[in-house]
C-alpha cells in the first residue's frame, strides 16, 4: 500500500467514519458480554456544535471507545432534547418574520410549525458530532418528544399524581415575561446590577405627617396594599392602627405590624405588594391583605397601572420617577447594587407572579438520591467536590414547579369538566379521562367534547429526568431486554451547571421508578473559557466555529487540543495553539510510521542495541499502561492522554526509533522490525480512544486487514510485568547520552566525528547499555579507568565521571576561558544562596518547601563547582 507523504485528515476522516458505520461497529444489542453504556446529555434539538459540546462529547467518545477495545458491549445512546422554551421562542420568531402571530394560531397549527422547524433544523448537531468522531449507536437515536418518550412522561405524571405527589397550587412563581412562562428556581440566574433605591413619602390619612419607605421598584407602588412596621420600633408606635395613602393612585391602605420588618434596614418601613414579591405574599396571607396584580403577562402595565396601562415596566419606572418627583413624593434616590433574577434562556428580568401551577412534592422523593451519593457511595462524583453542591441543593429542596405556559412539549394530562376548584381528572388518555370524569361528577352523560385539557406543558426537565430509562423504553416496558441489560448505565459526562436541573433529578427518578441508580459515575467537565477566562458564548463573539477548527486541525487535533488542558471539574482555558499541538502530534506519528515502513527488512542478526531498546520499551510501556489505567479509574482523562502522549512522543519516537534505526541505506533486521511493529500497534490501541481517525488510518496501512481486524474493535493491551531495573538502567544511560550530546553541542563537534568515552566508575557500571550509548552518540569505544583523565572534557552522572579526550578540533584556551567564566558565575550564585540560608529570619519564617528548594540549589551549585574545577584542572 502506498503511504501518502503527509497525513491529511480531510481526506481520511469521512472515509473511516463511513467504514465504521458500514460495518455496524457502533451498534449494540444485548449479548453475553459485560455491558458498558452511556447516555448522551441531549443537546437542544435546534442547537449547533459549540466548544462545550466538543469537550463533553470527546470525553464520552474516549470512554466508549476504550470500553469497546476492552471487549465490553459498548452502547452510547445519542439524542436531542425538545427544549420547550428555546425552541418555541425560535418558532415564534420565525413566524413573526412571516407576518404570523402565535396568538392567531390554534395549538395544532402552531405545533405543525414547531414540528416543521424540528424536522428542518433538528439533528444538525448530531451530524456535526459525527465529524468529531463520536461513535454513538445512531440506530438508537432518541428525541424527548418521540411517541414512546412522551407516553412515558405522561405515564409518570399520572402515576405521581395518583400517589399524591403532584398537585395544583396558587403560588408565587418566577415569570419570564419574554417567553411568557414560569421557570423553576434553578432556571433563574441572579446577577448583580447597579440600580437606584428610591425613598418615597406616603401621606398618613387625616394628618400632615408622612412616612418614608425605600424601594428599588417604584412602579410597583400601584399594587401596594399595606405599609408594615415592626411592633418594637418606637419611631412608628404612634402610627399603629392608622392608614396611609399610596402616591399617585391615592388608594388608602392599612399600616400593619410584623416583626418580619428589619428595623435597621432602610427607613424601617416596608411597602407590602403581595402580587409582586414572595415575602410580601406571605405577609399578605398572614394579615389577610388584598392582592393587586398590576402587570400583564408580557410585563406591561394592566388597568391597575392607571395612565401607564400598556407601557413596559422599565419605561414606567423612568416615567413614574418623574411624576413622583413633580408631585413631591420622591424624597431622594441612592445608588444601590441589587441582585436581579434573570431567565437563563431569554435573559429577561424575572417577574415574581402569582399563578396557578402544577407542582411536584420533593421532600420524600429526594431521600434515596441523597443516600446514594452522600452516604452509601453507590454513585460517585468526579471531582468529589461537587458532592457539596449536590448536598446543599438536595437538603434545601423545594417543590418543583413542573408546568410551563407553552405549547411545545408534553401537554399536561389534566382534563377539566366543570368550573369548580376540583372539577378535573388526570389520565393518560382522553378516553380514560372521560371515564374518570363521569365517575367523579356522577354524570354518565359527559362526553369527550365536555372535557378541556390543561393548556400547559410540563417542564422540559420533567421529560429529560427520565432519559436513562426512556431511551431503553424502561417506563412503558419496565422488564424489557434492553433496560435489564444496559441499566444502570456506567458513566455520565456532563457540566456542573446542570447538576440540579438534570443529574439530581435523574437520580431521583431512577430510585422512584426502578429502585436503583441511573448510573455508577458522574464525570463533571469544566466550562470552556477563552484565554481571558471569559465563558465562551455567541454573544461575546469569543467562541470559535467548531467545524472550522476540525477543518483546520483535523478532528483528532481538536480532540487532543481540548483534552490536553481539561482536568475534571476545572475550567478549560481554550487556546487554538493546543489544537495545533494536537495536529503536530498526528504528523509526528505519521512521519514515524513512514520512516518505519521505509526501511528495507532482511534476515540479519539483531543488534545488541535494538534488543536492549525493545526490552526497555516493553517495560516502559507496561509501566505507562498501569499509570494510564490508574488515571482512567479516577476519571483523569487529560492525564491519561498526557501519559500516552509522552510515551509515544518521547519514549517511542525520540528514543526507541533512534535506538533501532539502521545505518544510512542499511537494512533493518526482521526480528527488530516485527517487534517494533507489534509495539507500534499497541501504541495505536492506547491512542485510538483519543485520536480515532489517525490511528485507524495508520493501522490499516500497516497490513491488509479484514473488517474483523479493524482497530476500532481491536483488543486493549493488558498490563504486563514492569521491569523497574531495566527502566532505571535506561534512565541512567539516557543521562550519559545527554551529557555526550551536550558536549557535542557546546563544542560544535559534528555527529559524524566519532568520540572516545572514558568512565571513572564508582559502582554504577551501566556497561550493559554501552551498545546503545555508542550508537546514539557515535562513540567509537567506551573504556573504564581508575583515575581522572588529564586534558579531557568531563561530565558527571550520579557518582560516575565521564571523560572525552580533546582532539585538535577544540580550542583549549577558549575552553579554559569559558569554564572559568562559568565557574565565576556559579560561585557567585552559591554565595547568594548561602547568604539567604544564613539569614535566620528567612530560615525561621519561610515555608519548609522554600527552604528545601534553596538547599537543593546550594547542593547543585557545589557539585557543579567541583566538576568545573576538575574540568579546568584537566586542561592545564
Amino acid at each position: 500500500m502506498d503511504i501518502p507523504s503527509k497525513y491529511e485528515p480531510q481526506k481520511v476522516e469521512n472515509r473511516w467514519y463511513d467504514y465504521w458505520m458500514k460495518h455496524d461497529y457502533f451498534h449494540s444489542t444485548p449479548d453475553h458480554r459485560e455491558s458498558y453504556s452511556i447516555v448522551i446529555p441531549p443537546p437542544n434539538v435546534t442547537g449547533i456544535l459549540h466548544m462545550g459540546h466538543m469537550l463533553n462529547n470527546t470525553l464520552q467518545d474516549v470512554l466508549i471507545r476504550r470500553a469497546r477495545l476492552q471487549g465490553k458491549n459498548a452502547c452510547w445512546v445519542p439524542g436531542t432534547d425538545h427544549a420547550s422554551i428555546a425552541t418555541e421562542a425560535k418558532v415564534v420568531a420565525k413566524l413573526k418574520e412571516q407576518g404570523i402571530n402565535k396568538a392567531d394560531l390554534s395549538r395544532d397549527e402552531f405545533l405543525k410549525h414547531a414540528w416543521d422547524w424540528t424536522h428542518e433544523y433538528g439533528g444538525v448537531i448530531l451530524e456535526q458530532l459525527k465529524k468529531l468522531g463520536c461513535s454513538c449507536d445512531w440506530e438508537r437515536t432518541a428525541f424527548t418528544m418521540d411517541d414512546t418518550m412522551s407516553a412515558s412522561v405522561i405515564k409518570v405524571f399520572v402515576d405521581l399524581f395518583n400517589k399524591g405527589l403532584i398537585y395544583r397550587g396558587y403560588r408565587m412563581v418566577n415569570w419570564d415575561p419574554e417567553a411568557q412562562t414560569t421557570l423553576s428556581d434553578e432556571e433563574v440566574v441572579y446577577e448583580e446590577k447597579q440600580g437606584l433605591l428610591y425613598y418615597l413619602s406616603y401621606p398618613i390619612e387625616g394628618s400632615d405627617e408622612r412616612v418614608i419607605i425605600a424601594t428599588t421598584r417604584p412602579e410597583t407602588i400601584l399594587g401596594d396594599t399595606a405599609i408594615c412596621i415592626n411592633p418594637n420600633d418606637e419611631r412608628y408606635s404612634h402610627l399603629k392602627g392608622k392608614k396611609a395613602i399610596v402616591p399617585i393612585c391615592n388608594r388608602t391602605i392599612p399600616i400593619i405590624e410584623d416583626e418580619y420588618v428589619d428595623i435597621e434596614f432602610g427607613t424601617g418601613c416596608l411597602k407590602v405588594t403581595p402580587a409582586h414579591d414572595i415575602n410580601d405574599k406571605a405577609l399578605g396571607e398572614k394579615h389577610d391583605l388584598e392582592t393587586i396584580d398590576i402587570f400583564n403577562a408580557d410585563a406591561t402595565m394592566n388597568s391597575f397601572g392607571l395612565h401607564y396601562q400598556g407601557k413596559d415596566r422599565f419605561l414606567v419606572r423612568k416615567e413614574i420617577k418623574k411624576e413622583l418627583e413633580e408631585k413631591g413624593f420622591l424624597v431622594k434616590t441612592e445608588n444601590y447594587i441589587n441582585k436581579v433574577g434573570t431567565s437563563e434562556r431569554t435573559r429577561a428580568v424575572i417577574e415574581p407572579r402569582l399563578s396557578e401551577q402544577w407542582f411536584l412534592k420533593m421532600e420524600d422523593l429526594v431521600k434515596p438520591a441523597i443516600k446514594s451519593v452522600l452516604e452509601s457511595d453507590e454513585i460517585n462524583f468526579f471531582p468529589k467536590k461537587f458532592e457539596n453542591t449536590y448536598r446543599h441543593w438536595m437538603e434545601n429542596i423545594r417543590d418543583w414547579n413542573i408546568s410551563r405556559q407553552l405549547w411545545w412539549g408534553q401537554q399536561i394530562p389534566a382534563y377539566y369538566f366543570g368550573d369548580g376548584q376540583n372539577d378535573f381528572v388526570v389520565a393518560e388518555s382522553k378516553d380514560g379521562a372521560l371515564e374518570k370524569a363521569r365517575a367523579k361528577s356522577n354524570n354518565p352523560n359527559l362526553g369527550l367534547d365536555d372535557l378541556r385539557q390543561d393548556e400547559d406543558v410540563v417542564d422540559t426537565w420533567f421529560s429529560s429526568w427520565l432519559w436513562p430509562m426512556t431511551v431503553f423504553n424502561g417506563i412503558l416496558e419496565p422488564d424489557n431486554e434492553d433496560i435489564n441489560y444496559y441499566y444502570p448505565t456506567n458513566d455520565l459526562v456532563t457540566g456542573p451547571d446542570i447538576i440540579f436541573f438534570w443529574v439530581a433529578r435523574m437520580i431521583i427518578a431512577g430510585y422512584e421508578y426502578r429502585d436503583e441508580k441511573p448510573f455508577d459515575n458522574v464525570y463533571f467537565t469544566g466550562i470552556v473559557r477563552d484565554k481571558q477566562r471569559r465563558k465562551m458564548s455567541k454573544s461575546l463573539g469569543n467562541s470559535p466555529d467548531a467545524l472550522k477548527l476540525i477543518e483546520n486541525y483535523g478532528a483528532d487535533g481538536v480532540r487532543v487540543g481540548l483534552l490536553l488542558s481539561s482536568a475534571a471539574g476545572n475550567d478549560l482555558l481554550f487556546d487554538e495553539d493546543l489544537c495545533q499541538q494536537g495536529k503536530n502530534f498526528a504528523n509526528k506519528i505519521w512521519n514515524g510510521f513512514r520512516l518505519l515502513k521505509g526501511w528495507e527488512v532482511t534476515d540479519i542478526p539483531q543488534p545488541e542495541a535494538s534488543s536492549l531498546g525493545i526490552a526497555w520499551y516493553k517495560a516502559k510501556f507496561n509501566q505507562t499502561l498501569a499509570e494510564i489505567e490508574d488515571h482512567f479509574s479516577k476519571y483523569r482523562i487529560s492525564d491519561a492522554l498526557m501519559a500516552t502522549y509522552k510515551l509515544i512522543w518521547d519514549d517511542y519516537s525520540s528514543w526507541l526509533l533512534e535506538i533501532i534505526k539502521p545505518a544510512y541505506q542499511q537494512p533493518i533486521d526482521k526480528k527488530t522490525f516485527d517487534e517494533v511493529i507489534g509495539i507500534f500497534e499497541n501504541n495505536l490501541k492506547l491512542l485510538h480512544p483519543f485520536m480515532p481517525f489517525l490511528t485507524e488510518e495508520v493501522w490499516q496501512h500497516i497490513a491488509e486487514r479484514s473488517p474483523q481486524e479493524a482497530l476500532v474493535i481491536a483488543q486493549w493491551p493488558k498490563v504486563g510485568k514492569v521491569d523497574e531495573t531495566l527502566i532505571g538502567q535506561f534512565e541512567f544511560a539516557a543521562e550519559v547520552i545527554s551529557g555526550i550530546r551536550t558536549i557535542r553541542k557546546d563544542k560544535n563537534i559534528p555527529m559524524k566525528e566519532s568520540l572516545e568515552l572514558l568512565v571513572l566508575n564508582a559502582g554504577n557500571t551501566g556497561d550493559d547499555w554501552d551498545a546503545v550509548i555508542k550508537k546514539l552518540t557515535n562513540v567509537s569505544a567506551i573504556s573504564y579507568v581508575d583515575n581522572a583523565v588529564e586534558g579531557a572534557l568531563t561530565f558527571r552522572v550520579k557518582s560516575n565521571e565521564y571523560f572525552i579526550p580533546i582532539s585538535g578540533a577544540v580550542d583549549i584556551e577558549a575552553e579554559k576561558i569559558k569554564i572559568e567564566e562559568e565557574l565565576k558565575y556559579t560561585k557567585g550564585f552559591l554565595q547568594s544562596v548561602q547568604k539567604k540560608l544564613s539569614n535566620e529570619r528567612f530560615v525561621n519564617n519561610a515555608p519548609e518547601q522554600v527552604i528545601a528548594i534553596e538547599r537543593k540549589k546550594q547542593a547543585d551549585a557545589e557539585a557543579k563547582i567541583t566538576t568545573l574545577e576538575k574540568s579546568l584542572a584537566s586542561l592545564k
